[in-house]
């Protein structure tokens, strides 16, 4: 099968033309509730606390860093995941297009 095209240069391009036009018609006629969800814009907060355990972390560095980015322009939520290690990760999520 693939001789054939390797034979025939002038059929491979044809083929290949006719493919692409073919999805640029299926790609205009295509609804835009069937495009695939894209991921919201976010921006990643970390911080460290060596010695503290996962509450400490939580009290004392991620609800003062929460309360400081809660109310950012375009944000519609975050999360946060404090570990036993000292480590904190706050997750911000922003609104498409920013």
């Amino acid at each position: 099968m693939l001789k054939r095209f390797i034979q025939r240069p002038v059929l491979s391009t044809v083929v290949s033309i006719i493919l692409t036009l073919l999805g640029l018609i299926s790609l205009s006629s295509l609804p835009i509730t069937l495009f695939p969800d894209i991921a919201p814009p976010s921006v990643q907060v970390t911080a460290v606390y060596p010695g503290a355990n996962a509450e400490v972390v939580a009290r004392s560095v991620a609800t003062p860093l929460e309360e400081a980015i809660n109310g950012v322009e375009n944000m519609t939520y975050m999360t946060s995941n404090s570990s036993n290690d000292g480590s904190m990760s706050l997750t911000v999520y922003f609104k498409q297009g920013r």
